[in-house]
């Protein structure tokens, strides 16, 4: 069975990526429209020189074999057609998360795909961990 083509808005991910990125704007939901409507800050440049010199060395991002991946702590930055197969690594105040961008990734911010918060498991109550659990049994 053939896999479904990906489409965002009726265009396809060629027409995404060969359209100005002033076309792309007026297909993006209101939110990034806007903010992309008043430019981009100095950040958010930089992070789209390194993602145009990378494509530029035509490598599709391989360095030695491995893929070589765009550091950033731009979180705010949108996923626009151009980087779709670029491996970011997003910073979520410890450390940074690889995502590798897939197409159905396009008008998402970069800081959905690198939560921040993670859940808290608490352990059993045993010895040392509090002054008073030195009387619980242990099991």
């Amino acid at each position: 069975m053939a896999r479904k083509e990906f489409k965002y808005r009726n265009h396809t991910l060629e027409e995404l990526q060969e359209m100005p990125l002033d076309k792309v704007i007026e297909i993006l939901p209101s939110r990034q429209r806007r903010s992309l409507k008043r430019g981009f800050l100095p950040r958010q440049k930089k992070v789209l020189e390194r993602i145009r010199k990378l494509k530029k060395q035509g490598q599709e991002g391989t360095k030695g074999g491995r893929p070589q991946i765009i550091k950033t702590h731009c979180r705010d930055m949108i996923v626009l057609p151009e980087m779709v197969g670029i491996t970011f690594g997003i910073y979520n105040g410890k450390e940074f998360v690889q995502v590798q961008i897939q197409p159905e990734m396009i008008g998402c911010y970069f800081g959905e795909f690198a939560p921040t918060r993670q859940k808290v498991e608490h352990g059993d109550p045993g010895m040392g961990a509090t002054r008073s659990s030195m009387f619980v049994p242990l099991k």
